[in-house]
Parts: structure tokens; sequence; C-alpha cells
């Protein structure tokens, strides 16, 4: 049964954000895990956004970033996208995680507040 396999990861939060392109993408993607912000990020396909900027309907090619990090972290992960970001507002959403496998959430703790 799922249940018994499962252990509450409410310490654990997936952090979304479209940038700009891949290479954005991946720019941030990789700092963000080499200074252990975040345990892991999948960049994903481009996805045409739309929505209103300056008063106007926007279309816009974007790439989206799904980041996985622990809830201390989290806010130093927002702020870090935000300053790396080229938007002047990105879309940083940070999204509890209500399951996981033990051995995944001991793994993004390790990896995001382990002590050099």
């Amino acid at each position: 049964m799922i249940g018994d396999s499962i252990l509450d990861a409410s310490d654990i939060r997936l952090v979304y954000c479209p940038f700009a392109d891949k290479e954005e993408a991946q720019t941030i993607a990789r700092t963000v895990v080499r200074e252990q912000l975040a345990a892991c990020a999948n960049v994903l396909g481009a996805v045409q956004s739309i929505y209103h900027w300056d008063g106007e309907l926007t279309e816009q090619a974007e790439v989206p970033v799904l980041f996985k990090t622990a809830l201390p972290q989290s806010k130093a992960l927002v702020a870090r996208i935000v300053h790396l970001h080229s938007y002047d507002e990105p879309a940083v959403l940070v999204l509890p995680v209500e399951y996981c496998p033990p051995s995944f959430r001991a793994w993004v703790l390790g990896q995001t507040l382990a002590i050099d």
C-alpha cells in the first residue's frame, strides 16, 4: 500500500519558475544546485506563456524549471533566483510536497542542509 512506503515530506518544497530561455534556466539551475540551495533542478521543455504585461496581452516561449529543496532553504532559494533572473518580476512559486519516499526526502535534506 502506498501509505506504508511513503513518508510525510512537509519539510520538502518544490519551487517552480519559468525563464526566458534554456541557457538562462540551465545557468541558474546549476548555480543554485552548486550553492546547495536546491538538491536538484529539472529544466523542462519550452512552454508558451500567455499573460498581461504593461497593459498588453503577451505571448512568449519560456523554459520552466522545478527545483527541489528543504523548507529552511526555500526563502534563500527564491531570493537567489530573483536576484539572478532576467525578468523584472519573475514568477517564483514555492509548493509544498505532501509525500515522497523516505530515501528521497533524506537525499534532498542532505543536499540542501549539509554543512561544508
